[in-house]
């Protein structure tokens, strides 16, 4: 198929590839069918919506997607336990990873505990000193005060520490892909164990969590008890959905939808003091999420204290919310510092060491540990390759992995594992934490490129930008982005759309902020419209800072809305370039 508007390599390198001829009569069947307008239609259809489901997809329902807890194995004994421990007042305590997914699964089950007149112990490692997930010293202290401990986004492969836990029992409450035997708990719920169906492998660890509380409720009320409304606590599952990156797909769809509804209430104090110390002025989405919120629940755990995250998510004290939320957004700034350092570090050594092979990758004496996995992620996105970054402290390195569609990479990780050239590693298919010695660094990486060639990794041409139609600036209009929206929630595994804008004229372009690129462009006949590249002072896109008044070019991005002194407005959020010729 030829190019998109005949973009063999745009601005980034990439080629433009729009709708296909059949998908453009799928989308306009879809759009006469249901009665959609036709950008919306095209949306649906490329994500193989029929016009029968256009309704149910464009507002997904809890109760139609939601999966019986029941069928995840283990759940039976994981819900009785935990209602044994809350009815004989039995003391809980709660391990959890310090990401956005674990301190939201923390979060959810200290509401809930606390609705019902019960507390829990909160523990979460420290990432430098105790590292993910549970270990021995930690679990044995616990044990030796509480009954029950509940190990949230974390334990499926913690052999040794459960089994340090003597004297308490322990559910483990996970996601993440597990080994050929299972840890000493007397459950572990998880729906990647290895003897699971994977039909429910999307979900995070908050997801299955709340999948637990659903079937407590269950027993609870079935035994006359009044019962905590689980609804209004899918604000914290559709934050860790969408800041761990789970597929927006099936129940994680319905999850998200009924969140962002939660959270536009504005009833939990720990986010609604982080959506205002994040200058969070309009309706929440999932970029809020993603890009505004989970940031600074995460920093806590990247190079703070590791349960400031949790602990602002499930504080009912707006007062605490309002410090803890100061505190973090600190945090996040110091970071963003830390992490602009490293990155520049890392890309020049991946570009000495080549970006043509099957990954990149990346280490330095010192690197923060708490930074390394968001490096990863830049070092992904510049290469479209899997990326590892790793910080080494003397003679032990720790690292963060991350991966493009289609390579699993927490596959491989576990394979160095068993091969004995990592000390530790663990992880899912787009993300992998690891810890390597410095003599085993250069075997180990050589392996794992080795085992992600043959998965696919970097084969092929330049990389497709991927585009759903043409619209010119004149129907950009926030009529239009409202239909879009509700084609949404957007995320990993379900895109935002992208538009091609062609053959426009460029009225100004700047320098903005720290690194941002602002554009005014039109169609030449009168109609205008506001174009904002985030960070693209760092890359190819800068090169349209230089652009002259009168220029042409093919823009490509996402639309976003603008609200400035009460007036809403479109503005594109620009990916991609081409000079028009």
């Amino acid at each position: 198929m030829a190019a998109f508007l005949n973009v063999e390599a745009s601005l980034t390198g990439r080629r433009w590839q729009g709708p296909s001829l059949e998908e453009d009569r799928l989308a306009e069947a879809l759009a006469r069918d249901a009665g959609l307008p036709l950008p919306l239609a095209r949306i649906l259809a490329a994500r193989g919506v029929t016009a029968p489901e256009a309704a149910g997809f464009l507002k997904p329902r809890l109760r139609d997607l939601l999966p019986d807890p029941m069928v995840l194995r283990d759940m039976d004994a994981a819900a009785g336990r935990f209602v044994r421990a809350v009815e004989k007042a039995q003391r809980i305590a709660v391990f959890a990873d310090y990401d956005v997914d674990g301190g939201a699964s923390a979060a959810l089950l200290l509401t809930w505990l606390r609705q019902v007149g019960r507390q829990a112990t909160l523990y979460i490692p420290d990432r430098i000193d105790e590292g993910y997930g549970p270990n021995e010293p930690a679990m044995a202290e616990l044990a030796a005060r509480h009954d029950l401990i509940v190990c949230v986004d974390c334990g499926t492969l913690s052999h040794g520490p459960i089994a340090a836990a003597k004297g308490s029992d322990v559910i483990v409450l996970d996601h993440h892909l597990g080994g050929e035997t299972l840890p000493p708990a007397i459950a572990v719920v998880n729906p990647n164990r290895q003897d699971e169906s994977g039909d429910l492998g999307h979900l995070c660890a908050a997801g299955v969590v709340f999948l637990m509380l659903v079937e407590v409720n269950r027993r609870l009320r079935a035994q006359g008890r009044a019962v905590p409304d689980l609804m209004e606590m899918l604000d914290l599952v559709a934050l860790a959905t969408v800041a761990d990156l789970a597929p927006l797909v099936g129940v994680n769809r319905a999850f998200v939808w009924a969140g962002l509804a939660v959270l536009a209430r504005r009833k939990r104090p720990g986010l609604v003091a982080l959506a205002d110390v994040a200058g969070m002025d309009q309706a929440p989405s999932t970029y809020h999420l993603g890009f505004l919120l989970g940031p600074r629940v995460n920093v806590g755990g990247r190079i703070g204290k590791a349960d400031l995250g949790a602990r602002l998510l499930a504080t009912a004290d707006a007062h605490e919310a309002t410090s803890l939320a100061a505190i973090l957004d600190q945090l996040n700034t110091e970071r963003r510092e830390i992490e602009a350092s490293v990155r520049d570090r890392a890309l020049e050594q991946a570009e000495v060491r080549g970006l043509d092979g099957p990954m990149v990758w990346a280490a330095g004496e010192g690197w923060h540990p708490g930074v390394v996995g968001i490096v990863a992620a830049r070092l992904k996105e510049a290469t479209n390759r899997p990326a590892v970054v790793i910080g080494f402290d003397r003679e032990v390195g720790k690292g963060s992995a991350r991966s493009v569609s289609g390579v699993d990479l927490g596959a491989a990780v576990h394979r160095l594992v068993s091969e004995g050239l990592l000390l530790r590693g663990g992880g899912h298919k787009m993300a992998a934490g690891l810890t390597v010695t410095r003599d085993q660094l250069e075997p180990a990486m050589a392996r794992l490129g080795e085992l992600l060639a043959r998965q696919g990794a970097g084969a092929g041409g330049p990389e497709t930008l991927r585009l759903d139609g043409v619209l010119l600036p004149g129907a950009a209009t926030v009529d239009l982005l409202e239909q879009i929206e509700h084609a949404g929630p957007f995320g990993a595994s379900s895109p935002a759309p992208r538009f091609a804008f062609p053959d426009v004229i460029i009225h100004f372009a700047k320098q903005v902020g720290t690194g941002h690129l602002k554009l005014s462009f039109g169609d030449g006949l009168g109609a205008k419209c506001e174009a904002i590249a985030f960070g693209a002072m760092d890359g190819p896109l800068k090169a349209l800072a230089r652009a002259r008044p009168g220029q042409r070019f093919h823009l490509a991005g996402k639309l976003d809305l603008n609200i400035w002194q009460g007036r809403k407005s479109v503005q594109l959020r620009l990916d991609d370039a081409a000079p028009a010729h």
